[in-house]
């Protein structure tokens, strides 16, 4: 049984994906947050909780400095702990390492991130690139985002943004196979599978692997953000990542007694 999250001293910072959102708005009122039911959850239990929005595709410093600006802004100086999906892993490690915000984070937790990158996006850029990137900036449009998640890409990363000594570093990775994978992920899936092995669609277990602690959920690269598997639920399998999410707070209060 899953326990209540706990209430945290610091506020929760929730940063979303490539292409992603804080919230949907179908005519003018909320449809569909990116953590669907996740936030709600978090303050339930008397958490403070952010979802700020950065660009959608720019590159991983331009997001970086916007969730900077961002966390300045909404919540001031007071030390957060950071939950960040996918590129939002990479977004606020940047952030941390290279932009001076290591005194103001006291936790990072990375949800499906590809800290090595994901071979996907290499078979991506080899084989559209040359159709998208005109097409994007024609329309004014950054797609840095989608260069900097290539396995070359995030090695170069890696050697420029070590940890920070004094914030925790844990991460969540995603493991989905069939027949819980759905048809939208089987291509992703297989390019990965075939060169980095197990992975939640699009990015492998190994490369979602960062910190101190790695935990593997069952589930695709959405679904590790509380967006339902049809077929884990229809099997009776699905678990609401809500209370999940409540875990990861109940690690992060651990490492703060701990410390």
């Amino acid at each position: 049984m899953l326990e209540i999250a706990p209430q945290l001293s610091c506020p929760v910072v929730l940063v979303h994906g490539l292409s992603g959102f804080s919230r949907l708005l179908m005519r003018r009122r909320p449809s569909r947050e990116y953590f669907p039911g996740i936030r709600a959850y978090l303050e339930s239990t008397g958490n403070r909780v952010y979802m700020p929005k950065v660009s959608a595709t720019a590159s991983i410093s331009t997001r970086a400095q916007q969730l900077k600006e961002y966390v300045l802004r909404e919540v001031g100086t007071t030390p957060v702990h950071i939950i960040g999906h996918s590129l939002g892993g990479l977004d606020a490690r940047f952030m941390i390492s290279r932009l001076g915000m290591d005194q103001h984070v006291v936790s990072l937790t990375t949800i499906g991130t590809p800290h090595q990158g994901t071979t996907f996006a290499d078979w991506a850029v080899l084989r559209f690139a040359r159709y998208f990137s005109p097409l994007f900036r024609s329309a004014g449009i950054s797609d840095e985002g989608i260069f900097d998640l290539t396995t070359e890409a995030c090695n170069r990363f890696n050697e420029d943004t070590p940890n920070a000594p004094t914030v925790r570093y844990a991460s969540i990775a995603g493991l989905c196979e069939k027949p819980w994978l759905a048809p939208c992920w089987k291509l992703p899936a297989s390019i990965v599978g075939r060169a980095e092995g197990a992975n939640d669609g699009v990015v492998s277990v190994r490369s979602a692997t960062w910190g101190e602690q790695t935990d593997i959920w069952l589930g695709d690269h959405l679904n590790l953000v509380n967006w339902p598997n049809k077929r884990l639920r229809k099997a009776g399998e699905w678990t609401d990542r809500a209370l999940m999410y409540g875990q990861i707070l109940r690690r992060m209060d651990a490492d703060r007694l701990m410390r």
